[in-house]
């Protein structure tokens, strides 16, 4: 028996009312009104009827059809709206909640030692200068006054690229193409790494360091470079520090001088950090050598200057208590984190 129109209706109905996916409401238009559905075989069985009768039944199927297609249709946009807020429940966001935290990282001890030294000294009007790591025999050693029998020039102290290019031992070369290029006055800091052919142990390392200080102007004198390199320690290590300078020697300086600090451990009663002296050894300085002042065209006569040179990490050592300078290059997080 075929079904009337309304059955049809009737029947799409229901099988609609539990339609829960997208499949479902796919199946039930082609099992109407597909190309061999019901609704479609309802209008085909139209072709016996007389005039009268294809109207009002193609009235009553086409009617079945339009409504098939809304139920279908509806179902279909309702079931999206439902699917959208559900994954929106799901994933939204209560931007009320407090943020999830990560580990953040710190800068390493020794840039953060560098950078203090360097505020302190921008602090008392130097700017900064820099100079490449790989440097010429002439910089790093000749005009620096360094003599040709210098143990420094030796093949077991220093890293030879060429025998006229090496790999800087210290920041002083910084100040010889500082003097070439600028005109007094000079009032300059130059950190940097330098290189050296020793063994890596608690106190030495292949690559280190260092901060070289230099000021050139007319009417310097020793009492200026005891006054800057003072003042330094005091906003480095604290007011009660106390300095003192040895004689030394330098082939760039003359006179040359050890600046001593007093144990900021102890304050000065003897430890374990200062060995007993009361005393803590800091930096090496002095007079700017006239022969270095020439080979930057400066009239000595009218010119003087002094340098200085720190080691950095002999300063990040002192200050926070670190006895092997191996740990700064180890890469342990956890020896890195406690700066953060």
């Amino acid at each position: 028996m075929n079904k009337t129109p309304g059955q049809i209706l009737d029947e799409a109905k229901v099988l609609l009312a539990k339609a829960g996916a997208e499949q479902d409401f796919e199946a039930a238009r082609i099992k109407y009104l597909g190309k061999n559905g019901e609704v479609t075989a309802l209008l085909k069985s139209m072709g016996g009827m007389t005039a009268e009768e294809r109207k009002e039944f193609g009235k009553a199927a086409n009617l079945v059809k339009r409504e098939i297609t809304g139920l279908i249709n509806g179902g279909k946009a309702a079931l999206s709206r439902t699917l959208v807020a559900a994954k929106l429940m799901k994933e939204r966001i209560d931007v009320t909640e407090p943020g999830e935290g990560f580990p953040l990282g710190t800068l390493h001890p020794i840039t953060q030692t560098i950078d203090e030294i360097s505020r302190i000294f921008m602090g008392l009007g130097y700017s900064i200068t820099e100079g490449p790591e790989v440097e010429t025999v002439f910089n790093n050693f000749d005009a620096l006054n360094a003599a040709q029998n210098h143990p420094s020039r030796d093949l077991t102290d220093t890293f030879y690229i060429t025998k006229d290019t090496l790999l800087r031992t210290q920041t002083s070369p910084v100040q010889v193409r500082t003097l070439k290029s600028n005109e007094p006055p000079i009032k300059v800091i130059s950190p940097g790494r330098c290189f050296r052919a020793d063994t890596p142990d608690a106190t030495h390392s292949p690559m280190f360091h260092q901060v070289e200080g230099l000021l050139v102007d007319e009417g310097v004198t020793m009492a200026d470079l005891k006054g800057t390199l003072d003042a330094f320690a005091k906003r480095m290590f604290g007011d009660g520090a106390v300095t003192k300078f040895r004689p030394h020697f330098f082939p760039f300086t003359e006179p040359s001088a050890e600046m001593d600090m007093s144990c900021f451990v102890c304050g000065g009663g003897g430890c374990r950090v200062c060995k007993g002296s009361g005393w803590i050894e800091i930096l090496g300085c002095g007079m700017v050598h006239p022969n270095v002042l020439k080979v930057g065209g400066l009239d000595t006569e009218r010119y003087t200057g002094f340098a200085f040179g720190m080691g950095v990490e002999r300063i990040a050592m002192l200050k926070h208590g670190i006895d092997d300078i191996r740990l700064f290059y180890e890469n342990d997080v956890r020896f890195i984190g406690q700066f953060a």
